[in-house]
């Protein structure tokens, strides 16, 4: 989702190819290193983490100045891919951590969220950066492990933010399902009213 969002503020286009993870082409297995998705191919080789693809697309053109971050913003998505992702997949997938202890984690995640009501104003960093977007999928993960919960927390700046993002048409366009791709045939450009440049897939 946040690999879209970034190629979607860039206006950047690509060959989009959907691949359901339980019946991976070959040549889907034969471009990603990982085998998981998202992944990018370009001239300059192969990106496999949604990040490093966020970051490739606003690096072709970002017209909403998401790059002008500082390196508090940096520190924060890190935090977020560390740490609160580390939580959230332990409340969210309580039974493949048997391990932990959902409670504890969702507690964790939870001072993470804290942190970010404390922060928030409109958007992480005053106006928006690269740290909304990569951040705002995540919370929505959370958020909607148990949204009734959530919404009694208190967290206020946090639940508007998210809310903004859950009703804004770029979610839509990232959320847009896509028939799965097949050998042979063609991609879908994506997002189609992309101003022209050389293509990626």
């Amino acid at each position: 989702m946040r690999a879209r969002l970034a190629v979607l503020a860039a206006g950047v286009p690509v060959e989009l190819r959907e691949v359901v993870l339980r019946d991976k082409p070959d040549t889907f297995l034969a471009a990603s290193p990982s085998g998981t998705v998202p992944c990018l191919v370009h001239d300059g080789g192969v990106i496999d983490e949604s990040l490093d693809i966020m970051v490739w697309a606003l690096e072709q053109r970002d017209p909403k100045g998401w790059l002008d971050m500082s390196d508090a913003g940096w520190e924060l998505i890190a935090r977020c891919d560390g740490p609160f992702k580390h939580d959230l997949d332990r409340t969210k997938y309580a039974t493949r951590y048997p391990e932990d202890d959902p409670r504890a984690a969702r507690a964790r995640a939870s001072e993470f969220l804290q942190e970010l009501e404390g922060q928030l104003d409109g958007h992480l960093f005053g106006a928006p950066t690269l740290a909304d977007p990569a951040i705002l999928p995540f919370v929505r993960q959370f958020a909607f492990i148990d949204k009734a919960w959530f919404d009694e927390q208190p967290w206020p700046k946090v639940r508007h933010w998210l809310d903004r993002f859950l009703h804004g048409d770029p979610l839509a366009s990232a959320m847009q399902k896509y028939a799965q791709w097949e050998v042979g045939h063609p991609p879908v450009v994506f997002p189609q009213d992309a101003t022209p440049l050389p293509l990626a897939r």
